[in-house]
């Protein structure tokens, strides 16, 4: 449980991940490089960037999505966040965010990534700085009820089809 680890983790899965668009291959290329230069990159500290981790929390049928309305950001995305020293892997981050800021016990991690995004913020450093966002699956159990964190102005199930004006949410097909 260390910045090596998580690195390694990060390392492991984006080396793994075979993503189809010609973007994602780009994308994941860059996020290699990026770990390749920077050895504690998977923590908030790196404050050129970081990797963040971000579940895409979606109910046992998977119809629906669960999203929060972030206050920094202002949009409704995903729920995620920083990885934390004591987190062994990138996957563990994700689990540990989703169920701190969904209030839900038992979410269940799909195995591998998801997907990645790249955004530029000011996060809790109160500096600019870039989040490079692993994703992964997470799902709910039945009749799972989100409870609101302090995270979030906002958290509620969204139809996948049906996702509300602004969202910045990565869905795969």
């Amino acid at each position: 449980m260390s910045a090596e680890s998580l690195h390694a983790s990060a390392t492991e899965l984006l080396t793994d991940w075979q993503p189809a668009a010609g973007p994602d291959r780009s994308l994941r290329e860059a996020m290699l490089a990026f770990l390749g230069s920077a050895p504690q990159g998977c923590l908030r500290a790196h404050a050129p960037g970081h990797i963040t981790a971000s579940a895409i929390v979606l109910s046992h049928d998977r119809r629906e999505i669960l999203l929060t309305l972030h206050p920094r950001v202002g949009r409704w995305i995903q729920l995620g966040g920083h990885c934390e020293p004591e987190d062994e892997t990138v996957p563990d981050a994700a689990l540990r965010e989703a169920v701190e800021e969904s209030g839900i016990p038992d979410l269940r991690l799909a195995p591998g990534l998801y997907g990645a995004q790249a955004h530029p913020i000011t996060c809790s450093l109160g500096v600019p700085t870039r989040h490079l966002d692993l994703l992964f699956e997470v799902v709910a159990p039945p009749g799972a009820v989100p409870v609101r964190s302090a995270e979030s102005a906002d958290l509620r199930w969204w139809p996948v089809s049906e996702l509300p004006p602004g969202a910045d949410v990565l869905l795969v097909p």
